[in-house]
Parts: C-alpha cells; sequence; structure tokens
C-alpha cells in the first residue's frame, strides 16, 4: 500500500483515502447512497437506540403500527444486548430477511422479523412462539451469535442465510448495505 493510501474503520465500513479520495467499499450496492465528503453528521456517531430502531423500521415498513415499532426496538436493543450483538448488525438482518414485517413467512417455512427456522429454536427453551415479535428476535440473535462466535463475523453472517453451506457472498453484501443504511439513519 503507498504512503498516500491507508485503511480506516469507522462503525463497521472499511474506507481507503487514495489521495483525497474516499473510498467505500459495498456501501453504493442495492441503491445504498453514496457518502459525501466532510465529517460524517453528528447523528452518525450517536449509538444506536430502540426510539431510533423504531423510527427506522417504521419508516422501512410503514404498515406496523407504533406499538409493533416500539417492540420491534426494544427487542433488538435487548436481545443484541444479551447475546453481544452490535444493534445495528440485527437491526439490518431484520430488514434484509423481512423488511421489518413480523408476519413474513418464507416458502421453506421460515418465520418472522428474523426468519428463523423452526427446527432451530427447538433446544433454546425460548418463551412464546416464532410469531411473537420478542421471540423471533431473541432466537434469532441466539443463532447469528452462536455463528459469529464459531466461524468470525463474515462468515456467521453469511451462515445466518446459508447454514453450514456457504455458498457465496451475495447475502453478506446485502446485510452490509442494510448496515450502512442503518449507521447513516
Amino acid at each position: 500500500m503507498s504512503s498516500q493510501s491507508r485503511p480506516e474503520r469507522r462503525r463497521g465500513v472499511t474506507r481507503t483515502r487514495v489521495g483525497g479520495i474516499a473510498l467505500v467499499a459495498g456501501l453504493c450496492l442495492l441503491g445504498a447512497p453514496a457518502p459525501q465528503g466532510g465529517p460524517a453528521p453528528e447523528h452518525a456517531e450517536a449509538p444506536l437506540d430502540a426510539a431510533t430502531i423504531s423510527a427506522l423500521v417504521g419508516s422501512w415498513n410503514p404498515s406496523l403500527s407504533e406499538r409493533e415499532r416500539e417492540r420491534i426496538g426494544a427487542a433488538v436493543m435487548r436481545y443484541s444486548a444479551k447475546y453481544d450483538l452490535d444493534p445495528e448488525l440485527v437491526t439490518a438482518i431484520v430488514l434484509v430477511e423481512s423488511s421489518a414485517r413480523p408476519w413474513a413467512r418464507s416458502p421453506k417455512g421460515a418465520q418472522g422479523l428474523m426468519q428463523v427456522m423452526p427446527h432451530m429454536t427447538r433446544s433454546m427453551g425460548l418463551a412464546g412462539n416464532l410469531a411473537t415479535i420478542e421471540t423471533n428476535v431473541e432466537a434469532g440473535c441466539q443463532i447469528l451469535a452462536d455463528n459469529i462466535r464459531r466461524l468470525g463475523e463474515e462468515d456467521g453472517i453469511s451462515s445466518y442465510f446459508w447454514g453450514s453451506d456457504i455458498r457465496g457472498d451475495g447475502y453478506l453484501r446485502r446485510v452490509q448495505v442494510a448496515r450502512a443504511r442503518v449507521q447513516a439513519f
């Protein structure tokens, strides 16, 4: 790497400066806005909280009631903390997996906000069922945290979608783009 380029990491995004130009890997995929020059807005550095997540999922899915938005924000904060996950990552997974639709069900049987397969939760001893916002987010966080612990962050995220046979990085890229959108919100 030349003396004029240096990578820097800020809030999970890798930026490389080449001369006076900042290159940000992966943010322009899937319509994510390109970052602008200059300092980041103040709110981009503020820690994510339940109210911000509530507003974000409401903007992503306007059909959610205020109570559903609040429950999603609270569940993401509670279970990302419980399982030592970045709430921005959990929110990104919710957006990619279900577009913030608690009632989502895939053709293969995955359910809820985090599109959890019912067979994955049998041994978890969770209260409620996967249609419940809180139970679904907790199950998804537990699975994601275990994947990341065993495989590292990138493969852990990929295996959330692929299982043990990771067959590409498309899902990882979608989550990274969604995470950048969460960070910019």
